[in-house]
């Protein structure tokens, strides 16, 4: 039996600029019920509240209708996306301002575990020691509710793990904010998304979120034509194609597949050699960058040590470390901002390379979205291709008429959106991607590894996005801070199992073994035996996902009649209903049978 909630909104709605952001009159406004252990996702594109409802909850601002009710006693936290720290002269300063201020120690005791000194000056701190202040101010609170606002923003791979970990043990209800998929994926068991001005939950975490999504897309497509009505023509839903970008985007994953193994067979014991190719017709031919035994030190510490790689076009290239490993200083040493100490790096001088970096430091909030894109024109050229500023703008999921507002109007995922439509159409053959999943929605992401996937150059990406990562790159570099480098084909997945079982081994007798293995192919995964159950799935799946398949076609035909409806209203909601099932059912199916496929082949 469901536990009664500990925070609600009924009926909440909300006026932002003369239109309501949620909840307007003609909708009865929306309902949050937050229970006592509930895991939530809050889903939604940026611009569609979110941050604005975790505001609501934690009665920061006001409503323009509708009633929140908590239970006495319940402490609510709220981790912002971009906490202010004015004011404050140490990160301890931070932690301990506010009307009801957590106690030292146990900020203190929080820090410890995170690895952030919390007498550092707040002033000249980074991202990531920022972002560990905050969650140690939150945490240390001990909420009953704990709303998170892209928790996992600035934060190195360890730190994300130790958050998981906390929240897993945590006996309060949280909501999160994230565009993170893999923390999603792994923390939440209900989600909240909010669309176009309403509310919707389910019961399932983030990892049936994309199904259900689809499902609703999908309901009001076929509803909108029923009625021949012009939502068709302008909702989001129908102008986004959810359905064709999934297929395109299988397309895509199936050609990251292929890529991988090419390069995997290249790093492998045999090909190891091909790493270490000088400059010539070979090089000119196939390479952009070769880098052949480099080193580079700072002071006493070597930060990278006898790495080589040659690095092809086309390849899709991923950094990832805990911060301060040497994940920048390496894609400084492969571009050539900076000479190694030794070893060479050899660059094609064809070359032409775009820096995306997480400061975003080209947004210059007085300047208009025409200006930024266009220098106040109404074209762009697109590469090869001449576009109007307007379209283009549509292509980035922007409204156009946006074109004329200051940039410091927008929202930081979409600024971050706006400086990748302006890099994207910049002629070059190499792109430098620096923390770019940084305040954008899962839809941009989306939109983001279509466009690496369909560039013509090389990509260079440093993310501790992991879901990201494995969506998008053919190599993983790996740093593990003590100046080595594992060189994996494949994604972040990839990479986190060779680390995973080098750590079961002993360690390497010196550091030539360790830097030979640094150009070792991760092993093959073993093929796994199947129990008698799985096997029988494996064999008759795909027959079932055929009927299920013409099933749907049957029942979409059937449904397809304008006059259905009016003639037998019952017959119409029956295989509505039946086709609902028959959708999950084939979902559900096609899990399963890739699930054991990766068992099979391995």
């Amino acid at each position: 039996m469901a536990l009664p909630p500990i925070l609600s909104w009924e009926g909440l709605g909300l006026q932002q600029g003369g239109r309501w952001l949620f909840g307007g009159p003609d909708t009865g406004g929306i309902d949050v019920h937050i229970g006592p252990r509930d895991r939530l996702a809050l889903i939604g594109r940026n611009g569609a509240g979110k941050t604005t409802l975790f505001r609501l909850i934690d009665n920061r601002i006001e409503a323009d209708r509708g009633i929140r009710k908590v239970k006495p006693g319940t402490r609510v936290v709220m981790l912002e996306q971009e906490p202010d720290f004015t004011g404050c002269d140490t990160l301890m300063d931070f932690a301990l301002r506010g009307e009801h201020p957590p106690a030292q120690y146990e900020v203190e005791a929080i820090a410890g575990q995170l690895g952030i000194d919390m007498t550092t000056a707040a002033a000249g701190a980074s991202g990531g020691e920022k972002r560990r202040a905050a969650i140690a101010r939150a945490l240390a609170q001990e909420p009953d509710v704990l709303l998170m606002d892209e928790p996992t923003n600035h934060l190195d791979l360890a730190a994300i793990d130790w958050l998981e970990d906390w929240l897993s043990r945590y006996k309060g209800a949280f909501m999160v904010i994230s565009h993170d998929r893999t923390f999603l994926k792994r923390l939440t068991t209900a989600t909240l998304w909010l669309d176009r001005g309403s509310m919707r939950r389910k019961d399932v975490g983030f990892g049936g979120y994309e199904a259900w999504e689809e499902q609703v897309y999908a309901e009001e497509a076929r509803a909108a034509e029923r009625l021949d009505a012009r939502l068709k023509l302008e909702a989001h839903w129908l102008e986004r194609g959810v359905t064709a970008r999934r297929k395109r985007n299988q397309g895509r994953l199936e050609k990251l597949w292929q890529m991988r193994a090419a390069r995997a067979a290249m790093i492998n014991p045999q090909g190891t050699a091909k790493l270490q190719l000088a400059a010539g017709t070979e090089f000119k031919s196939k390479s952009v960058i070769v880098a052949d035994k480099i080193g580079k030190s700072y002071g006493d510490r070597k930060v990278i040590r006898d790495f080589s790689l040659r690095i092809q076009r086309g390849d899709r290239i991923g950094v990832v470390g805990s911060n301060g490993a040497g994940k920048t200083t390496l894609l400084k040493l492969l571009t050539g901002e900076i000479a190694p100490d030794s070893g060479t790096v050899e660059i094609s001088p064809k070359l032409a390379g775009v820096m995306i970096d997480q400061q975003r430091s080209l947004m210059e909030p007085d300047r208009t979205v025409r200006q930024v894109l266009a220098e106040g024109g109404d074209w762009i050229d697109v590469g090869d291709t001449r576009k109007h500023v307007q379209g283009y703008l549509k292509e980035f999921l922007f409204d156009p008429a946006i074109v004329d507002a200051k940039v410091g109007t927008l929202s930081g995922g979409e600024r971050s959106r706006l400086l990748l439509a302006r890099e994207f159409a910049r002629k070059s053959n190499l792109l430098v991607l620096d923390e770019p999943t940084n305040d954008l929605d899962l839809e941009t992401l989306d939109l983001l590894q279509e466009v690496i996937a369909d560039y013509d150059g090389t990509v260079l990406i440093v993310s501790h996005d992991r879901d990201f990562l494995d969506r998008t790159v053919t190599i993983t570099l790996g740093l593990d801070g003590t100046g080595y480098v594992d060189v994996v084909a494949g994604g972040y997945e990839d990479w986190e199992a060779k680390r995973t079982r080098k750590m079961s081994k002993p360690a390497k007798a010196s550091g030539a073994q360790r830097s030979a293995d640094s150009t070792a192919p991760a092993p093959q995964k073993e093929s796994k035996k199947l129990s008698y159950k799985d096997q029988r799935d494996y064999e008759l799946l795909p027959e079932r996902i055929e009927e299920l398949e013409r099933a749907i076609a049957r029942g979409e035909e059937i449904l397809s009649d304008p006059e259905l409806y009016a003639k037998d209203p019952q017959r119409f909601a029956n295989i509505s209903q039946g086709l609902e099932d028959a959708r999950a059912e084939k979902d559900a199916a096609e899990e399963r049978w890739l699930m054991l496929a990766e068992q099979v082949e391995g």
